[in-house]
């Protein structure tokens, strides 16, 4: 994302992804033109606030007429840094690391994982989905060597204030931590913390407290774009 695109709301920055991808499937299916109560239908955002976030871009539509598909697409595409490869790299080859290398991003032609690191020998060398298997000891040399700039950490959280340390050595500037460990980096890394039990605790006080999800949901997005 180039640092016009920087400027933006957080809030707005994390949808982006979701309209592109509703925008290829429109593209794919050869329609022309999509309205914002199309696109709120389909992402399950509120129209004015689709809206509100293409105004931060200028002009991306005509009242009247909506928006157009492959003007949005190409848009987004360059927004996202869609044209060209994103190699990532995955640590933590357990349970939910080889998920994600099944996975792989399949609908997404320009984000791959590259590679996988891990301490088991039994899948030190292995391939999974196509992916290699390196050996931990590798981390820092093999992530340079590629120039990766993002990292799925997946590991025992109890280890992994120590793998991320070592990824501070290198050219990675992202990390998705999927550990519960929240991480202490140096101000030129980002993480986005995803922790898969707070958010199912968080999901089921919200299904005890707060009966109307259309309510909350606008709340919310009003309050992220503070």
């Amino acid at each position: 994302m180039n640092d016009e695109s920087m400027k933006i709301p957080q809030a707005t920055a994390k949808r982006l992804p979701l309209y592109y991808r509703f925008i290829k499937n429109l593209h794919a299916s050869g329609k022309q033109r999509v309205s914002s109560a199309q696109l709120s239908e389909a992402v399950k955002v509120d129209s004015a606030t689709i809206r509100r976030d293409f105004s931060y871009f200028g002009a991306l539509g005509k009242k009247g007429y909506g928006y157009n598909v492959n003007y949005l697409l190409n848009f987004f595409a360059k927004t996202l840094d869609q044209d060209e490869l994103t190699k990532v790299a995955l640590v933590g080859v357990g349970n939910l690391g080889t998920a994600f290398l099944n996975y792989n991003f399949l609908k997404n032609n320009n984000t791959k994982i590259a590679m996988a690191f891990e301490v088991d020998p039994e899948k030190i060398g292995t391939t999974i989905s196509d992916v290699p298997v390196y050996d931990l000891t590798e981390l820092e040399d093999r992530l340079n060597k590629e120039a990766v700039s993002a990292i799925i950490l997946t590991v025992p959280s109890q280890v992994a204030q120590q793998v991320t340390d070592r990824l501070t050595k290198t050219t990675v500037k992202g990390i998705l931590n999927f550990t519960p460990a929240r991480l202490t980096v140096p101000p030129s890394i980002r993480v986005h913390h995803i922790d898969l039990a707070v958010e199912l605790q968080s999901l089921i006080y919200f299904l005890k407290n707060y009966p109307n999800p259309d309510t909350e949901n606008s709340q919310e997005e009003e309050s992220e774009d503070r």
